[in-house]
């Protein structure tokens, strides 16, 4: 008695039509499986591609969350920055003053020789408000002067000395002189340091410099 498994080989083997029939079942079954495996990658990528998409959402929330914290900083920083720069501009001002009181004071000894007392140099503050002074309207000319026993002593101080600043003071010079009416008697320059160029220049000019060095 022949077996199953026998009888379907002994068909395949005589039977032309019954051959195809299975082979047409066989392929018929491995386009099925194929079919259901490309549904499992077709869903397996539908939901990477959903996945994706929420990551691409939450990145693009992120990017917003990011940019309204830059333009707070952004504002912050501005806010800062105005704030630094008006702290700088203050410390400035006073750190004129403050070093003009100290150059005056580390130089006093000389100054008295020179006929100068420190403690009586005043400040003179020149606007001209329609040019007729310095040719320029609003011109600020900031000097030290010193008014004694007739004399009239015209003061500069800087930490350094350069020859811009000493072409700047014959002009300063002038401008005192216009609005006080009457010659200036001594024009000095002081500072800690000058330039040998602005130092050769102001005693062209008639400056007395007092200074402690010169720099080449």
């Amino acid at each position: 008695m022949q077996s199953v498994k026998e009888e379907l080989l002994e068909l395949l083997e005589k039977d032309k039509e019954f051959r195809y029939a299975v082979a047409g079942l066989l392929g018929y079954k491995e386009i099925l499986e194929r079919i259901t495996s490309l549904e499992e990658r077709i869903v397996s990528l539908e939901e990477g591609q959903q996945r994706l998409e929420e990551r691409i959402v939450s990145l693009e929330e992120r990017m917003v969350s990011l940019e309204e914290r830059m333009n707070s900083l952004e504002g912050e920083f501005r806010r800062l920055a105005a704030r630094v720069e008006v702290t700088i501009g203050s410390v400035g001002r006073r750190w004129g003053s403050d070093l003009e009181r100290m150059v005056l004071e580390i130089f006093k000894e000389v100054l008295e020789r020179e006929g100068v007392e420190p403690g009586k140099v005043r400040k003179f503050r020149l606007k001209d408000e329609d040019g007729s002074i310095t040719g320029v309207k609003g011109r600020i000319v900031d000097v030290d002067v010193l008014i004694k026993d007739s004399k009239l002593y015209v003061i500069e101080v800087k930490s350094r000395a350069e020859l811009d600043h000493v072409e700047y003071l014959s002009e300063k010079v002038r401008f005192v002189e216009k609005v006080l009416g009457r010659k200036a008697d001594r024009v000095i320059l002081m500072a800690v340091n000058v330039d040998e160029e602005a130092y050769e220049r102001a005693k062209e000019l008639g400056i007395g410099v007092i200074c402690g060095h010169v720099i080449d």
